[in-house]
This record gives structure tokens, C-alpha cells and sequence, in this order.
């Protein structure tokens, strides 16, 4: 039997007269790497907002780590971990400071050692006692999802995490993701960059018109995409044909 620890079920959420999740449903394994894949707008924060407790939604159950988000928000919150598309980081702190600071608001009884420990971690002692306004864009997330972190969350939430990163500090945030999920970590992430799901992601879910149009392994969803034209060598495809192939035929019927 399948260990969910995320399970949404019939998600619906409007802005006004914008109908912006149309019956979202998915399941996520506990320890894996679950990717959230859809274009601008397709409601994928919004989506997170709502399983953050952030949102309410109009209709549907989300139940994370066996809480109901309804009855037993603040037993979600202390499960889970946010990080958005921005880093919400104080630049006038030092990196250690910032985690300190998190630890203090969670109550922690050790801040300096917490912080010492995801320091170390994160292999950021060089610039721990630096002012965060000095890091490098790669460097400002890393120290963000460290924060995110503290506490020792059972899931944590990144919301399009390489948002305007340059190839370098991205290809180090994947590797973050990576040591997350092989700790044990349960992993959820939003992106519209195909190659980020493709390399991190145990399932993808593709978020498109409200709803999730298809959902599976990397190799599941290859069996949707029309068999390779073999001339001399067969081409396999690659997740962003696949995406396109998928919202192409959901849009024709």
C-alpha cells in the first residue's frame, strides 16, 4: 500500500468570477521529489497557497501528514515548510543570524546550534557571518531553503525555486533538492521549467486548465508521447514534447 502523505482531492478556488482551480486531484508519496509542472498562471501557487493552509479553497479536502486542512491547519503548519519564488530572507542579517532568528521563532531551544548544523549542511560556513545583501543569487537561496528547514519540517514546500537563478546556482538548488529527498524529506515543487521536472522529480503532475491533465513517472508519461520514428537511430522524447504532445490532444477534445 502506497504511503500519501499528501492526498487533494476535488480542489476548487476562484478569483471573482476567475475560476483558477477547476477540481485539482493528486496524490504525493512520502520521501520522494513531487513536481507541480505547469505554464504562467496555470494556478500552481495557488495550489501550494491553499496545502500551506495560506488559502482556502472553495470546494475539495486536502489531508497532509493525516490532518485535514480544514479541522487541523495548525497541525499542518508545523509539519511543513514554505519557501516562495522570492527569497524571504532579512539582507541586512548575516546568514547565521537568519537562521538564528528562525529558530527563535519556532521556539527551538538551541538557535546557535541549529543554525551552526544547516551551516554546516549547506556548506556555508565561509559566509555565514556575512551580511545576506552580499550573497550571490544562488547563494540567497540557498540560505532560504536552509531557513526553510529549521525544525526539521516532514515536507517542504518550494514554490518555482530556480526563478530567475543563472544555470550555475541553479544546477546547485536541484542539488539541494536531491540531498532533501535522500534524507527523507518529502519534497513539493512548483516549476514551468520542463527540464528542472525532469531532473529532479519521481512523479510529475501536469497542472493545465484548472486541472491535472496527466500525472506519472518521468517513463509513464513517455507512453503518451506517439512511438519514435525509427530511421536510424529511435529519438526518445523529451518532457517538453511530451508537456506540449499532452495539453495539444486535452485541448482538442
Amino acid at each position: 500500500m502506497k504511503n500519501n502523505i499528501i492526498q487533494v482531492k476535488g480542489v476548487k478556488k476562484s478569483y471573482k468570477d476567475v475560476e483558477v482551480l477547476k477540481g485539482v486531484d493528486f496524490e504525493v508519496e512520502k520521501g520522494g521529489i513531487f513536481a507541480l509542472l505547469g505554464s504562467n498562471g496555470a494556478g500552481k501557487t495557488t495550489m501550494i497557497r491553499i496545502m500551506a493552509t495560506l488559502l482556502k479553497p472553495d470546494a475539495g479536502s486536502v489531508v497532509i501528514n493525516g490532518f485535514n486542512i480544514e479541522k487541523n491547519a495548525g497541525d499542518i503548519r508545523g509539519s511543513i515548510s514554505l519557501t516562495g519564488q522570492f527569497a524571504a530572507i532579512d539582507e541586512i542579517l548575516t546568514g547565521r543570524e537568519n537562521l538564528q532568528m528562525i529558530a527563535k521563532l519556532r521556539h527551538l531551544k538551541n538557535p546557535n546550534q541549529v543554525a551552526d548544523e544547516l551551516i554546516n549542511s549547506f556548506g556555508m560556513s565561509a559566509a555565514a557571518n556575512r551580511r545576506v545583501g552580499t550573497y550571490s543569487g544562488g547563494m540567497k537561496r540557498r540560505i532560504d531553503i536552509a531557513m526553510s528547514l529549521v525544525g526539521n519540517p516532514k515536507i517542504v514546500f518550494l514554490d518555482e525555486p530556480t526563478t530567475g537563478l543563472d544555470p550555475e546556482a541553479r544546477l546547485e538548488v536541484w542539488k539541494i533538492v536531491k540531498e532533501l529527498s535522500a534524507s527523507g524529506t518529502t519534497v513539493l515543487l512548483t516549476t514551468q521549467y520542463l527540464e528542472e521536472a525532469e531532473q529532479l522529480a519521481d512523479k510529475i503532475a501536469i497542472l493545465h486548465g484548472g486541472k491535472i491533465i496527466a500525472l506519472d513517472t518521468l517513463e509513464g508519461l513517455k507512453k503518451l508521447f506517439p512511438p519514435a520514428k525509427v530511421e536510424y537511430i529511435e529519438k526518445q522524447p523529451t518532457l517538453e514534447e511530451i508537456f506540449l504532445t499532452i495539453i495539444g490532444k486535452k485541448g482538442e477534445k
